[in-house]
């Protein structure tokens, strides 16, 4: 489905300048001076309308948030409700994940949000996949070592290939659930996906790997 434009995006996300980073150059390796201290910095890649990425800074003060999103008409809404919720542990960055490793150095991060990515299902699009072995070796550079990814999706099939291609780098799997709604996984903030298929009564997958790095 094609997303409508919405008109004034980019003079309102200039006005959000102080929390949305949409020219990031020289921020690698500087997150800490960015929030002025030395807490968690945790990543949600492909942040869309921030619902998951903002409650989880508004439940977590002392852990440092970063909500990555390419589309300027979708991070508009996070940081609308950033903004609202005034959540100083938050900040947006309007960029791809393939320049991932432009923004962050290694070992800067603690954990990873993989939050119903797009699952890519041709298998001629394999390599667009944000479970792909290529994308989680640059995890694997920025994660500390220990560092996780938590990851959910509604799809079995991406869920299944995200699970192979963690373990073939190395990654060890953790709190495995093909059905996380009716799992014994406590404190799960819901994205607007989330919200959508659990209405639907659809299955939400999850797992957690830890970097060995």
């Amino acid at each position: 489905m094609r997303l409508r434009r919405k008109t004034g995006v980019k003079e309102r996300l200039e006005e959000m300048k102080d929390f949305v980073l949409n020219s990031p150059g020289g921020i690698k390796g500087r997150w800490r001076e960015v929030f002025a201290n030395d807490n968690p910095l945790q990543v949600e890649l492909g942040a869309g309308k921030g619902s998951f990425i903002t409650i989880m800074a508004k439940l977590n003060p002392g852990t440092n948030f970063v909500g990555l999103e390419r589309v300027p008409d979708i991070i508009i809404d996070a940081a609308v409700k950033r903004k609202i919720m005034n959540l100083p542990n938050l900040f947006l960055l309007l960029a791809d994940v393939e320049h991932l490793d432009s923004f962050f150095a290694e070992g800067e991060v603690d954990r990873i949000y993989l939050n119903f990515s797009d699952p890519w299902p041709k298998k001629r699009h394999e390599k667009r996949r944000l479970t792909h072995r290529l994308y989680l070796e640059k995890y694997k550079t920025i994660l500390k070592k220990g560092g996780e990814i938590h990851l959910k999706t509604d799809n079995a099939d991406f869920f299944e290939f995200s699970l192979l291609s963690l373990a073939e780098v190395g990654f060890s799997l953790q709190r495995i659930t093909w059905d996380l709604h009716k799992s014994s996984c406590e404190e799960n903030v819901m994205t607007e996906y989330e919200k959508k298929f659990a209405e639907m009564g659809k299955p939400i997958c999850r797992c957690e790997a830890v970097s060995p790095r």
